[in-house]
């Protein structure tokens, strides 16, 4: 990955050679339409904008997002900003801006749906509020797809104005949980259409641990789409753990925990730890200037402000507050609670109900200790104006940060920047806020313990001023430091970074042998005999343009023979070829061979297993095979005939050919009444038979160890595709799994992932260390037929029927 060179302008802002890509829900402004039916835009000012928007604009860069406004015409050109416009998205001209149009019934369930109902509650540790469902699911998906294909064509318009080189590539920066999916289709098209780019992902809110997160159905995806990225930022250390924890135990990925490396796809991921911080100078600015908002001197102010959202605890607060005057009554007169709650997603049940909830709470403690010249609660529910708000954050004596959980929570680094009077106020945060795990000088209150909390917002208004002082000095100290410029700056470097960065080591380590120790060291032990149960094609040999291409190499070939001849090892070669292609291709004595995925089995006593094929599909293949080769075999596809089953290889077709050709042969396959496969780079033609190679292990395992086979062996299986998804589920539970996959979009059932057919080697040469270095046992595992399995050279459909329902 090469360098990113970082540049930092005299303000202060940081910049880079590389153009940047930014890919956001939203752009940094939104449309409106005038009286006159035109668009104008409407400026946005959070601190995302303020930070990376210079860095779009001084790099030629663009950003990719909805603009606020379903538009009848998607091709209705973006505004110019207005002249007088002095916000940071003022200099974005409209032809660095991709807008993306979507259907507004689609968005609605996209946003409101999977958004805001499924992810947001479930990655907050709220699963009790989430709703997982498919349609939502879905219309995500669509949306995903939408924006990657707006950021291809971003791509192309940035490289076409020669904005990236091969040293300095554009940077594609994906931001928030509405885009978690996109990378994997902007990393596929960007490949197809040899696009350089760098891809980037970060995460605004938290990341749950594992044991909430394998609560989403579509985990898998989610992490997947994810590691579509070169890097992953999260806003804490503990974020980029959950994230490296689910990687490791729901896909089976290698993972380096010291370093935040994941390695999937045949690629490293790394996943950094990135705290965003604030435009602190323009704080500190507009609390200099902002005028007296707090008119009473004789009180403190406990100030609160929060989005009115479950995750935020207002009513714990609010009862943390009551708590406070029934226990310390010397307050009530002296101390008011000022809350802010902004309103938010109001046409959601739950947010109605939550705002009642709150008036209802705030009517009772003002019902309950209101005097004459005192009420202990103001509400406001309303937007509040960034003047007022400095000025509140300056002049308030405490600040309560209680979400019950958040990502990172900038309230808390603003009102620290406001804090400017001589004689300062006091931070109160909840250690399930990003922003607790970092601003050590505030004081850490439980939100969940109300008389804790009260006990902590008490010591907050006796605390004595030079306390005050040296706890608010250090936090206004790290907060202009980690400004919101200092976090851009991280992000550059780190998508940059080479060799090292300050986490570590930037790329995972090759597939070692004692990797395998922590895989299978427990499982098989000392005292157990192994039976190996391995995949041919892309697990034991390479992938290749010509299956004549696929050899073994002589590495894995001697260990092979090796593992074959020791008496606790059993070895099976388990294959889509047909049986006598693959003993071929091995050419190992003493091992079983299954072909056409277990559809012919060759013991090693020459006794051999075929199941029958039903009479009116015997000519069947032949007349599918003369329908492909005239359909279908042109522009380098063609059919291989493996005996029972037909194989559609289009691997040397060019990619844009690709998508009509595989249709077409899919719909002749289905007439002809076959079940069609995907396969690498090619299609298989399987008759519609009970039996696969789930059902073909467990009859291999039945015949040569008896019924008890799951009590008296320990199983690996090995294997890189689809059809080995079905031994892997089979054998869920009662065997190791291995799938090695090197594409980014792979659901498997496997209990760990490789990278390539050298891993497998190492897992093999890790075998026959364990193995070779223990006395062999007796009862040797060489194959011996179970009395009454039916094994013979022939299977007659009876016989056939009764393996068909043969049980674990």
């Amino acid at each position: 990955m090469p360098d990113t060179e970082i540049i930092v302008t005299n303000a202060g802002e940081p910049s880079t050679k590389a153009s940047l890509i930014v890919v956001s829900n939203r752009l940094p402004f939104v449309l409106i339409r005038n009286a006159a039916g035109e668009l104008e835009r409407k400026a946005s000012a959070g601190g995302l904008v303020t930070a990376v928007c210079p860095v779009v604009i001084k790099g030629s860069g663009l950003w990719v997002g909805w603009s606020g406004i379903h538009l009848e015409d998607a091709n209705e050109a973006i505004p110019e900003s207005n002249p007088n416009d002095q916000t940071p998205t003022a200099g974005l001209k409209s032809d660095q801006v991709v807008s993306v149009n979507i259907d507004s019934k689609i968005f609605d369930s996209y946003y409101n749906g999977c958004c805001n109902k499924m992810f947001w509650p479930l990655f907050h540790s709220m699963p009790g509020r989430a709703n997982f469902g498919g349609s939502h699911w879905t219309d995500y998906v669509t949306v995903n797809k939408h924006f990657a294909v707006r950021t291809i064509e971003a791509l192309e318009k940035c490289l076409a104005k020669k904005q990236g080189s091969e040293k300095s590539p554009p940077i594609v920066w994906i931001h928030d949980y509405h885009l978690m999916l996109a990378a994997n289709w902007v990393r596929e098209h960007a490949e197809e259409k040899n696009l350089p780019c760098r891809l980037a992902f970060f995460l605004h809110i938290p990341f749950p641990p594992w044991d909430i997160f394998r609560l989403l159905p579509w985990s898998d995806e989610i992490l997947q789409g994810m590691l579509g990225c070169d890097l992953v930022g999260f806003h804490i250390q503990d974020y980029c753990l959950n994230f490296v924890d689910c990687c490791q135990r729901s896909l089976g990925c290698r993972v380096d925990r010291n370093n935040l490396l994941v390695e999937h796809g045949g690629r490293t991921v790394r996943i950094r730890p990135l705290p965003i911080g604030i435009p602190y100078e323009r704080f500190v600015n507009l609390a200099q200037t902002a005028p007296k908002v707090l008119k009473t001197s004789k009180q403190q102010i406990i100030l609160g402000v929060d989005r009115l959202d479950y995750t935020k605890g207002l009513v714990h607060r609010l009862m943390a507050f009551e708590a406070l005057l029934l226990k310390y009554p010397q307050h009530k007169e002296k101390v008011s609670l000022l809350q802010i709650s902004v309103p938010s997603r109001t046409d959601v049940k739950e947010y109605r109900e939550l705002k009642e909830e709150v008036d209802q709470l705030v009517g009772r403690i003002n019902g309950r200790f209101t005097t004459a010249n005192w009420a202990p609660i103001r509400y406001i529910y309303d937007y509040v104006s960034q003047d007022e708000l400095a000025a509140l954050y300056r002049d308030a004596a405490v600040c309560l940060v209680t979400p019950l959980r958040d990502g990172m929570n900038l309230v808390a680094k603003e009102f620290v920047a406001c804090q400017i009077n001589d004689i300062p106020g006091v931070l109160v945060i909840s250690p399930f806020a990003g922003a607790g795990e970092m601003m050590h000088e505030a004081l850490l209150c439980n939100p969940y313990e109300v008389n804790e909390a009260a006990e902590v917002i008490h010591r907050a208004l006796t605390m004595p001023e030079d306390e005050r002082a040296l706890r608010m000095a250090r936090l206004r100290r790290r907060e202009a430091e980690c400004d919101v410029s200092h976090w851009m700056r991280c992000f550059l470097k780190a998508v940059g970074a080479l060799e090292m960065d300050d986490v570590g080591t930037t790329t995972m380590q090759p597939v070692s042998v004692d990797d395998f120790d922590d895989y299978l060291l427990k499982y098989i032990g000392y005292n157990h005999k192994l039976a190996l149960l391995l995949d041919y094609d892309g697990t034991l040999a390479p992938i290749a343009p010509h299956p004549d291409l696929a050899t073994l190499s002589p590495e894995i070939k001697n260990v092979l023979y090796k593992l074959s001849n020791h008496s606790d090892v059993y070895v099976a070669v388990i294959s889509g070829r047909n049986v006598d292609n693959v003993k071929k291709m091995v050419g190992i004595e003493g091992i079983t061979y299954a072909g056409n995925h277990g559809l012919e089995i060759l013991h090693p006593d020459g006794s051999k297993f075929v199941h029958p094929m039903p009479i009116e599909y015997e000519k069947k293949v032949s007349d599918l095979l003369k329908a492909l080769q005239d359909s279908v075999c042109k522009d380098g596809a063609w059919v291989e005939n493996k005996g029972a089953l037909l194989t559609f290889h289009y691997r040397e077709t060019p990619n844009h050919l690709r998508g009509d050709m595989v249709e077409k042969a899919r719909s002749l396959i289905e007439k002809y009444g076959f079940r069609a496969t995907e396969a690498h780079c090619a299609l298989e033609a399987r008759p519609p038979v009970q039996w696969n190679k789930g059902r073909a292990s467990i009859y291999i395992l039945r015949t040569s160890f008896g019924v008890d086979w799951n009590e008296r062996i320990k199983i690996i299986y090995v294997g890189d595709d689809l059809t080995d998804e079905d031994a892997m589920v089979a054998l869920k539970g009662m065997a190791r799994t291995f799938r090695i996959t090197s594409s980014d979009i792979v659901k498997t059932a496997a209990d760990h992932r490789l990278p390539s057919t050298d891993s497998v080697y190492t897992l093999l040469k890790w075998v026959e260390r364990h193995f070779m270095g223990r006395k062999a046992r007796a009862n040797s595992l060489t194959y011996r037929p179970t009395k009454g399995d039916g094994v013979q050279m022939q299977m007659s459909l009876e016989v056939a029927s009764t393996a068909n329902n043969l049980e674990v």
